[in-house]
Order: structure tokens, then sequence, then C-alpha cells
């Protein structure tokens, strides 16, 4: 008998690069090559039910600056991700990551994560480093991704 919770299983990531409308090729300039697919892990398309869109990409590896999301503001909130592939240390990013929150640089060299509130001008978001892959998620605090630099379609 099948499950009446189904329809709440996301068991095949779709691409979701058109969402993500700040970021590489989304946002009308060449997707970094060290930037993998992005995937959603859960968003309303796939589950309508969903309050959440939550993305998941590996970065790779560069060695030098490479620049991913442009700046950009939400008026919901929003939690970015970042966690290296070291099971015997967690804290081992194997990476440098620079984020802008209001025009103040952050260097993050470890796994974390920040929440960025609604309303709050955040990015640009890029990379002096990487030395070995990592895992990279956004969890947006609505169904829709959208931004002050897009709207998108009903």
């Amino acid at each position: 008998m099948p499950s009446p919770y189904e329809h709440l299983f996301v068991r095949k990531m779709q691409n979701c690069l058109g969402d993500l409308v700040n970021e590489g090729a989304a946002a009308g300039v060449d997707e970094p090559d060290n930037v993998g697919e992005a995937l959603a892990l859960m968003r309303a398309k796939e589950v309508p039910q969903s309050k959440i869109h939550l993305t998941y990409t590996w970065i790779r590896e560069c060695d030098g600056p490479v620049l991913w999301v442009k700046e950009h503001e939400h008026d919901y909130d929003e939690v970015l991700i970042w966690h290296g592939n070291n099971p015997d240390d967690v804290d081992d990013l194997g990476a440098e990551i620079y984020l802008d929150i209001e025009g103040v640089r952050h260097t993050i060299t470890t796994s974390g994560s920040v929440y960025i509130p609604a309303g709050i001008r955040h990015c640009p978001l890029g990379f002096n480093r990487v030395d070995r892959p990592f895992r990279f998620s956004a969890l947006s605090l609505s169904p829709i991704y959208k931004s002050d630099e897009y709207e998108p379609a009903p």
C-alpha cells in the first residue's frame, strides 16, 4: 500500500539554476567553472506544500578568486550553509569563501552557516581559493526564490 506521505518527498533533485537569478549563468554571466549543478532539495515546484526553497551545490577546486553571486536582497530570511567533506574534522572547509553583508566583507574558512534577515543586502559571494570540493546550500524561508533584482513570472 503506498504511503499517504509520498508526495512530500523529493527523490530526484532537479536542476534549479533557473530559480537562482543572481548566480552565475542565471545572472547573465558565465557560471564559474568550479561551481557544480544547482539542485533543488526542496521547493514548491516539486512539493506544493513546501514553505522553503533549499538548494544543494558542489563547489570544486580553484586557485584564484572566483565571483559567484552578485549583490542582492530578499523580502524573506535566508540561511547560507557551507560544509567540507572531511569526516575526521567537520570544521575543515578546505576553502576560503568571501561574503559581503551590507558592504562588510567576511572571510570564511570553516564549515558553518550564516543567517541573513529579510531586507539585508548581501553578496558578492565568491571563493578566494578552494583546495578540495565542499557542499554549499541556500535555504530560503520562502517556497519561491526571488530578490530585489528579480521577480519570478507568475
